[in-house]
């Protein structure tokens, strides 16, 4: 099975730039995307063969995620569960026999850091939830988390401690996420592998010199690590300040 997961930054630009060629041509099982930037009924996207899964924020032209699908999944979930509110559109959870995909785009603490307290209750909430799905079935989770969990995941780790998404904290709560039954995945294939990452600034020639953050993610439950076959970065796909990942699985 192939899964792509791509941080879009704003799907209708996206499809300018070229999204559609490389959804062909990579032609995946699962294609996860965040930061979507639209509201329903702003653009038709005509993608035979899969069906769609969209969360909307309610806030126009922000965050927002989205799954193309092959296979229907047993049932779909936006947001969290019933009675927590999560009204930016950044989780999308897809059951089916065999496992839980979870894609997500997680809260960006700010360059003031102005939204840490927000991003760390959402990572907490995220904890509770995912390892409360792992009890029942495996799970494989994906998108851009906003954090470099080592300091191998960045270019420059001296002078990005503390800014965010290198901050204490947030590097915590993935420790404490990989602690409790996951698997980064990249990571387990690709221990000591520099210079890979996932987004780069828009500042002049950032992206051509490779100063960049491995922020986007492939995460699975440990039962599915042995089944783990490919984790790659595809970083010459541009269209957005990101770049797809991507995992191939046997299931």
């Amino acid at each position: 099975m192939k899964l792509i997961s791509w941080n879009v930054n704003g799907i209708r630009a996206c499809v300018k730039k070229g999204f559609l060629d490389y959804f062909s041509e990579v032609d995946a099982d699962i294609f996860c995307i965040q930061e979507t930037k639209l509201q329903e009924g702003q653009l038709l996207m005509e993608l035979e063969g899969y069906h769609q899964y969209w969360n909307y924020a309610e806030k126009k032209g922000y965050s927002g995620t989205a799954v193309f699908t092959k296979k229907k999944p047993l049932r779909a979930s936006f947001g969290f569960p019933e009675g927590e509110e999560e009204k930016e559109g950044r989780l999308i959870t897809l059951e089916y026999e065999e496992f839980f995909l979870v894609n997500v785009y997680t809260p960006n603490s700010q360059r003031d850091l102005a939204r840490l307290g927000f991003r760390l209750d959402w990572e907490d909430r995220m904890f509770e939830y995912v390892t409360h799905l792992n009890e029942s079935k495996p799970v494989i989770l994906c998108g851009d988390l906003n954090v470099a969990h080592q300091e191998i995941d960045l270019k420059n780790p001296k002078p990005n401690k503390g800014n965010s998404g290198f901050t204490d904290e947030e590097r915590q709560t993935m420790t404490r996420f990989l602690d409790s039954g996951f698997v980064d995945s990249y990571r387990m294939l690709y221990p000591d592998q520099e210079g890979a990452y996932t987004w780069w600034s828009y500042m002049n020639k950032v992206r051509e010199r490779n100063i960049g953050w491995r922020i986007d993610y492939f995460i699975v439950s440990e039962k599915l690590a042995p089944r783990v076959q490919k984790a790659e970065i595809h970083c010459n796909t541009l269209g957005s300040d990101h770049c797809p990942v991507k995992l191939g699985i046997d299931l």
